[in-house]
C-alpha cells in the first residue's frame, strides 16, 4: 500500500482535504481523557495536525517514508515510521505501553489495512474500557452539476479498474467494514456517522487531488494516463461554464467509531 502513495506524495500532501474541526470535537468528546492520541496511516499528517490541537501528545505512523516528509512538525507530534506488521514487543517498544492511548485514528486509511491484527493491536494499547477507535473515510469530490456530470464517468468508468479492491469499502461509506467494538457513550451504534468537509479550489487544485489517487498511480506505472488531454478539456469546459475561478469543494466524511470495553 505504501508504494501506491510514495511517487505523488507531494501531490497528496498538497491534494487532499483537511477535515472538519467538529469531526475531532466528536471524537474528543467521546474520551474521558486527551492524554495521548495514536494516528495510524498518518501520511502527512492531515489528522495528526488536528489531533495535536487537543490531545497532550500525538504519536503518528506510517508505513511510507516519503508521505511523512510532507507532513507538518509540531512539538507534541512524534511522527514514526513502521513496517506493515508489528508484533506485540515491537509496539512496546516504539508505539506505546498497554492500555495507554485514549483514542486511536485511522484517516482514509483503515480499508488498507490487515483488520485482525490491526484490531488486535489497537485494543492492548487503548485505556479499558473507555479508550475509543476512530476510523473515518471520505467519498468522491462534489463540486456541482456540470463538473460533477464530467466526474462521475471518470470515476466510475476510465479510473475503476485501477482501484484496488478495497477501494470499494469506501464507496460504501465503510458500512460493511468489520468493527467489532461497542458504541461510544451516547450512542447505541458505531456509524457511520456522517460529517462533511468543504475547501475552496481552483481547478488545478482539483487536478492535484485527482492525481493524488492510488488509482491514478497505479495506471501510470501501466502505461495510462487518466488524465488525458480529452478528458482535461472536458472538466475545463465544465469548470469553466459558470464564470467562478474558484469553487467550493465538497467531500461527504463517514466516521466509525466505538470504545475497546473490558477486553
Amino acid at each position: 500500500m505504501a508504494d501506491l502513495f510514495i511517487k505523488q506524495a507531494e501531490q497528496y500532501a498538497e491534494g487532499r482535504p483537511s477535515y472538519p474541526p467538529e469531526l475531532f470535537e466528536f471524537i474528543a468528546s467521546k474520551t474521558p481523557s486527551h492524554d495521548l492520541a495514536w494516528d495510524v496511516g498518518a501520511g502527512s499528517g492531515q489528522a495528526a495536525r488536528s489531533l495535536s490541537g487537543i490531545y497532550k501528545n500525538v504519536i503518528a505512523t506510517d508505513t511510507s517514508p516519503k508521505q511523512l516528509e510532507f507532513a507538518p512538525r509540531l512539538p507534541n507530534i512524534r511522527y514514526q515510521l513502521t513496517p506493515p506488521t508489528m508484533s506485540i514487543a515491537e509496539l512496546e517498544s516504539s508505539i506505546a505501553p498497554q492500555s495507554s492511548i485514549d483514542v486511536v485514528t485511522i484517516a482514509q486509511a483503515i480499508h488498507w489495512f490487515d483488520l485482525p491484527n490491526f484490531y488486535q493491536q489497537a485494543k492492548w494499547v487503548l485505556k479499558k474500557p473507555h479508550g475509543v477507535i476512530a476510523a473515518w473515510c471520505y467519498t468522491v469530490p462534489e463540486v456541482n452539476e456540470s463538473v460533477d456530470a464530467v466526474f462521475q464517468p471518470y470515476y466510475n468508468i476510465t479510473v475503476e479498474p485501477y482501484w484496488d479492491r478495497a477501494r470499494k469499502l469506501v464507496d460504501n461509506k465503510y458500512e460493511t467494514i468489520d468493527f467489532p467494538f461497542e458504541p461510544v457513550d451516547g450512542a447505541d451504534h458505531t456509524g457511520p456517522f456522517p460529517f462533511v468537509t468543504e475547501r475552496l479550489m481552483d481547478l488545478d487544485s482539483y487536478f492535484t487531488y485527482l492525481r493524488s489517487w492510488s488509482a491514478y498511480q497505479t495506471a501510470k506505472e501501466k502505461g495510462v494516463e487518466l488524465l488525458s488531454n480529452d478528458v482535461i478539456e472536458e472538466f475545463k469546459r465544465a469548470w469553466t461554464e459558470d464564470g467562478q475561478h474558484k469553487k467550493v469543494v465538497k467531500h461527504p466524511i463517514y466516521l466509525r467509531i466505538g470504545r475497546v470495553g473490558n477486553e
